[in-house]
């Protein structure tokens, strides 16, 4: 088995769907617009036993072909340290498949998959109204739950503490129009932490990134000025914030936030383990409701929990800032991006064959604990089956 790491840089641009108050739709610019997204049950999505066996398009087999198989898959940093798990754990149950797997960002991993050079492009966010239209046949199918965290280097603060922060005054930041971390807004948030007055350095992704999807959607959702002037998409206009520095990948958010005393980070929460033993805080996040609360699995459960009825049967949909009291506000989906169509019946067979085997044996805790994901609800890997059984 092959599993390699790849940096390069490729814009898509992707947008959200209803949430709370204040609704983010797909489209074709990073600015924000509004729609609405209507919920689908499962057993509305034509799911039965007919679409797991027999032949035909709704069949989905328990195994791959018994030949040698090669499946690629390119993409989320944040979906990456797992893909590589299940990649060796289907290759070590399947030693006649061979996988090879990158981390170039959710943008490349859509576009890839958009021009049949990747069989599975992964990303944080799903597909925009633009990339349906250019490419008709793409699905967007769910494959666990992740999170986004943010991370800051603050040396001096105690330990337990956890700074707490909004959409309102992280937006803020990023513009530049707050500049130490005893600044009153942040004092505001935090009552009795003795904050230090250094200088922010705010780091953001410099290719077309899910994680920047999320972190700008949130932004959105929170700060009405940066959703008319910023927006959200996998790639925005960044402000020119003194001290702001653009980094490749999560693991570039993770090693320039370390570097750096003062620095402010949007990381994916695989990275979380590494980001906690390299010294850095992790931000408490306040919801819609609200209350802050940090990127663990309760937090995310329930945030979850509170779209599951809503998500559609091509499960297109933001989870960013929903209306779950104790609900963590930035959680997604993460999604396999593929083309319903494939090249040959033997390639579909085998996309089928892993993707299936992804959201059952692979949303384990065995593989998901690791890097602190949540498994699909069951109604949403019903749809996730009926997307996967379309594949042909």
């Amino acid at each position: 088995m092959q599993i390699r790491r790849v940096a390069s840089d490729c814009r898509t641009l992707l947008t959200a769907s209803v949430i709370v108050a204040l609704t983010l739709l797909a489209g074709c610019t990073t600015r924000g617009s509004s729609g609405t997204q209507a919920g689908v049950p499962a057993a509305a999505a034509g799911i039965g036993a007919g679409d797991r066996s027999g032949p035909g398009p709704g069949h989905i087999p328990s195994r791959p072909a018994q030949t040698a198989v090669s499946l690629s898959e390119t993409g989320s940093t944040l979906l990456y340290p797992l893909f590589g798990d299940w990649a060796s754990a289907y290759h070590h149950q399947f030693p006649n498949v061979s996988f090879t797997t990158a981390a170039t960002g959710s943008g490349t991993g859509i576009a890839e998959a958009s021009a049949g050079t990747a069989d599975i492009g992964a990303s944080d966010a799903f597909l925009s109204s633009g990339n349906l239209v250019a490419n008709p046949g793409l699905l967007n199918i769910p494959l666990a739950i992740a999170a986004q965290q943010v991370n800051y280097n603050l040396p001096g603060l105690g330990p337990g503490v956890h700074v707490r922060l909004n959409g309102a005054v992280l937006a803020q930041i990023y513009r530049g129009q707050i500049t130490t971390w005893n600044d009153r807004a942040i004092a505001k948030l935090n009552p009795g932490v003795s904050l230090p007055g250094i200088k922010i350095v705010p780091l953001h992704r410099a290719e077309s990134s899910g994680d920047t999807f999320l972190f700008s959607s949130y932004l959105s959702t929170d700060d009405p000025l940066w959703n008319s002037t910023i927006g959200y998409g996998t790639t925005v206009a960044w402000p020119h914030a003194a001290r702001a520095r653009a980094e490749e990948g999560n693991d570039g958010m993770l090693a320039g936030c370390t570097a750096i005393p003062g620095c402010i980070a949007y990381i994916g929460i695989s990275y979380l383990s590494q980001a906690l033993k390299a010294g850095l805080g992790e931000a408490e996040l306040q919801n819609a409701a609200g209350q802050f609360t940090l990127p663990a699995g309760p937090s995310l459960r329930a945030a979850v929990a509170s779209f599951v009825p809503a998500t559609p049967a091509n499960e297109t949909i933001s989870m960013v800032n929903g209306p779950a009291r104790t609900g963590y506000p930035i959680v997604n989906y993460e999604y396999a991006i593929v083309a319903s169509r494939q090249r040959s019946a033997a390639k579909a067979r085998d996309v089928k064959a892993f993707l299936h085997w992804a959201i059952t044996a692979g949303n384990s805790a065995r593989y998901l604990d690791r890097v602190r994901f949540e498994p699909l609800p069951a109604a949403v890997s019903s749809l996730a089956d009926a997307q996967i059984a379309r594949i042909r």
